[in-house]
């Protein structure tokens, strides 16, 4: 295995001067260091974590406390996830990963035996029991998710609100007058996910601002039970021409849905919903969607994050709350209302 002595031979140099180079912790010259650099390349050098760790006090690594929660769809969460993992890799940190069902107390166990340089906190409720205890820990946290307090942490989200009035506006444009929304299970609002709510709200406000009947409603996050909750929807407002779905779940078993309603999408019924990219083509989805951004929003988190780890951040300048504008990305799923016929 080759270590700092070798590259220090290979490279000219004394070892103190390839410590210097590797860790920035002391200036020295430009020639000393490319060649110090270029020693690395040819050998293949990596540094060791834990003298590493002693020597900066940095582990270069980033803790994610994320949780794969029975009322949530788990692919949808996968991509946040990734979007973080990704992002931390490119700028050098490797991912510590908790699923731990008590977040208060693996972010603790994080912070208190400074395995990590700074946390993610995904699945970010409104009333977050990790909040305190990352406010208080030596460490920095981004979240991607709003709080109902974003006091001491920055905080990167879609906007919600601006998406619920997005599909409405956009249904409304086309000349539909009675919606279905189908939000994520119930029990998401009740543990405080916030999301769910600040959408639904936003919507059912721009409908009646518009005159515009939304039946607002909950459904499942796995088959086959979303896929009743469809069709039982769709047998109850028989007049809706626009579906809106909030709820990934539903969005990955409608295809099957309309199919055995010898229904198609905007033909009989316009379709708009809310996931990634990624998502609609590992699911063939071809529905028009506004996109939910995961890669981005964890890609602004852990930017902001390794910024505040290295120092490019003073420790009083202010914490940000950043909103991803919502992008509809039209699939082709959306028209003008199908004629009804008389009586």
């Amino acid at each position: 295995m080759v270590n700092i002595g070798d590259v220090a031979r290979a490279a000219g140099v004394s070892r103190s001067t390839v410590s210097y180079a590797l860790s920035g912790k002391r200036a020295i010259s430009d020639r000393a260091r490319l060649r110090v650099e270029a020693a690395v390349r040819e050998l293949g050098y990596t540094p060791n974590a834990g003298a590493r760790a002693l020597a900066t006090s940095q582990t270069m690594v980033i803790g994610l406390l994320a949780r794969f929660l029975e009322d949530e769809f788990a692919p949808a969460m996968l991509q946040y996830m990734l979007g973080v993992s990704n992002t931390a890799r490119e700028l050098g940190y490797d991912i510590l990963l908790s699923t731990e069902e008590d977040g208060t107390r693996a972010l603790r166990r994080m912070s208190d035996s400074r395995m990590v340089d700074g946390v993610v906190l995904l699945n970010v409720a409104h009333e977050d029991d990790r909040l305190p205890v990352l406010r208080t820990a030596p460490q920095p946290g981004a979240l991607v998710g709003l709080p109902g307090d974003c006091t001491g942490v920055d905080v990167f989200d879609l906007d919600f609100e601006e998406a619920g009035r997005l599909m409405v506006d956009h249904l409304f444009r086309l000349g539909h007058r009675e919606l279905i929304l189908v939000s994520q299970p119930e029990h998401v609002v009740e543990r405080g996910g916030a999301y769910v709510w600040r959408l639904q709200g936003a919507a059912q406000e721009a409908a009646r601002a518009r005159g515009v009947t939304l039946h607002a409603t909950f459904g499942s996050s796995r088959q086959p039970e979303i896929g009743r909750d469809l069709a039982a929807v769709l047998d109850t407002h028989p007049d809706a021409t626009g579906l809106i779905l909030n709820n990934e779940a539903a969005a990955a078993a409608l295809p099957s849905v309309l199919h055995e309603r010898g229904l198609a999408a905007p033909r009989d019924l316009s379709v708009v919903g809310r996931y990634s990219e990624e998502f609609a083509s590992t699911f063939s989805l071809h529905y028009t969607a506004v996109e939910s951004a995961p890669d981005r929003l964890g890609r602004m988190a852990v930017r902001q994050l390794v910024r505040r780890i290295e120092g490019e951040i003073a420790p009083d300048d202010p914490y940000v709350v950043r909103f991803v504008s919502p992008e509809l990305v039209d699939r082709g799923s959306t028209g003008t209302p199908p004629a009804r016929a008389p009586g």
